[in-house]
């Protein structure tokens, strides 16, 4: 089937404001009752001027959206198409294709000004590999593979205080201007708020005892040796009443992390605090930060550090953090040479958890396509296992619902293949007044069965408490 091709010239405007009076949160607030889809993303990674930036985006022009093969796209002049792939493999194509209809002067800009925003679940791995994934869970069923094109891209430097609003025109037929209409919503010192009420106690997909069987399943398969590791998850929701932001507001504070997002799509939202990359792609470098091996925190500094070195030396979180460390330079090395570990097994301090980190680079092979490279290193093996194909078979046939969001990827790529997506993890799902949250664990064959079923616990501690948090803000 011959897809048409399409090219929109891109032209952008900007005004810089000073930013030393106003929050990310407050910006958000006053844009997404008269923007429908407005997202935010956000980082508590300070640590270099790349990661000390917020942005907001607002006012979607076109979207590539894919599920079950099916490809829906809309233009920013309101043209329409849609098309079935002939092999599924071909959505990388044909989501690179895409981003290409859009062309535009490169920026000047040391920072996002325009591009894609959006997300990948868990099944679009179907699109990358010759796997099969249960089907959608009804009640957590989203979008496999969903990105939108911004008219206005609010991006923050909070090292500076600055603040830039992009306000960017697609093809030959631009729009009356409303950067000022945006200054002046931002300026605005009134927003509106709502409440947040829990109205369910917290209810899972498997019992203890249910999943006390699935980690002694996962040990019999390492022991077989069908896999090093795997990973299988658990899935938990609640039901509620009034705005869900109020519990990103909450998570944000209790649990910073490098990826903080918020993404409404008005029929679910996806919001998170995620500590982990999915692929960095940048300029033809990229990179992976594998975390594998967790402790719980206590909140006292000397015990936390005494944990600390205890999980460094750790041989089962030692044996887990070393298979995924070569997995990930396994899987740039399908469309990267140069491939090396730059850092490896430093410890990292979260809010609720300790973890073992590395970072593997990598510099693209002359001539990929930049989502090739995703697709190779999609899904993230700390989501799945090592090997990683044998491992997400077995999951599928362990876990009883569908895993949607959870392990999927969700952020920015630009329109030339640029990509920086979080795991999603620590990450909830909104969906019909439900709260859908879930947290896997890394079995491998020394595990212990009791240890691997409080890993989920340590992990979602954050989420729990902000659930809490939200009810009183």
């Amino acid at each position: 089937m011959s897809i048409p091709t399409h090219n929109y010239s891109i032209t952008t405007a900007y005004k810089k404001l000073l930013a030393d009076t106003l929050t990310p949160v407050s910006i958000y607030l006053k844009l997404r009752d008269r923007f429908v889809n407005t997202i935010l993303l956000e980082s508590s990674d300070y640590h270099g001027n790349e990661n000390s930036f917020t942005y907001i985006c607002c006012d979607p022009v076109a979207y590539f959206k894919l599920n079950n093969s099916q490809v829906t796209e809309l233009f920013p002049d309101g043209n329409q198409e849609t098309y079935h792939l002939p092999n599924p493999k071909d959505a990388v194509k044909a989501l690179y294709r895409f981003a290409g209809s859009f062309s535009s002067e490169k920026s000047t800009f040391p920072f996002i000004t325009n591009g894609l925003f959006g997300h990948m679940t868990y099944d679009a791995v179907t699109y990358f590999e010759d796997i099969t994934i249960q089907p959608a869970s009804p009640e957590t069923e989203i979008d496999q593979i969903f990105y939108q094109v911004y008219r206005y891209v609010i991006a923050i430097n909070h090292f500076k205080n600055e603040l830039y609003i992009f306000e960017h025109q697609y093809g030959d037929s631009p729009r009356e201007s409303g950067l000022e209409q945006i200054e002046i919503l931002i300026k605005n010192r009134n927003f509106p708020q709502y409440d947040f009420k829990i109205t369910s106690e917290e209810t899972s997909n498997v019992t203890d005892d249910e999943m006390r069987k699935v980690i002694r399943q996962g040990i019999d398969h390492c022991l077989r040796g069908d896999v090093f590791q795997i990973v299988p998850s658990r899935r938990f929701s609640r039901n509620f009443q009034g705005d869900e932001f109020n519990v990103y507001r909450a998570l944000r504070s209790i649990n910073p992390s490098p990826y903080l997002f918020y993404f409404d799509y008005g029929n679910y939202k996806i919001f998170g605090s995620s500590p982990e990359k999915q692929i960095f792609i940048k300029d033809g470098q990229a990179e992976i930060h594998p975390i594998a091996g967790t402790f719980r925190r206590t909140g006292d500094d000397q015990a936390d550090a005494i944990a600390a070195q205890n999980l460094l030396n750790d041989p089962k979180e030692t044996a887990e953090h070393v298979m995924l460390v070569d997995l990930a330079r396994n899987d740039l090395s399908r469309s990267c040479d140069a491939v090396k570990v730059t850092n490896y097994k430093e410890v990292q301090y979260y809010s609720h958890v300790i973890h073992l980190v590395s970072k593997v680079v990598g510099k693209m092979n002359e001539g990929v396509n930049p989502l090739q490279l995703v697709a190779d290193t999609f899904p993230a093996g700390t989501l799945s296992g090592a090997p990683k194909h044998n491992a997400m078979k077995l999951i599928d046939q362990m876990e009883n619902s569908n895993r949607s969001i959870y392990g999927g990827a969700i952020g920015f790529m630009d329109f030339n293949g640029d990509f920086n997506h979080a795991i999603a993890i620590r990450t909830f799902l909104s969906k019909d007044n439900t709260l859908f949250y879930r947290a896997g664990m890394g079995v491998v064959a020394k595990s212990v069965v009791e240890s691997e079923l409080q890993e989920i616990n340590s992990k979602l501690a954050a989420l729990r408490k902000a659930l809490d948090f939200a009810e009183e803000i």
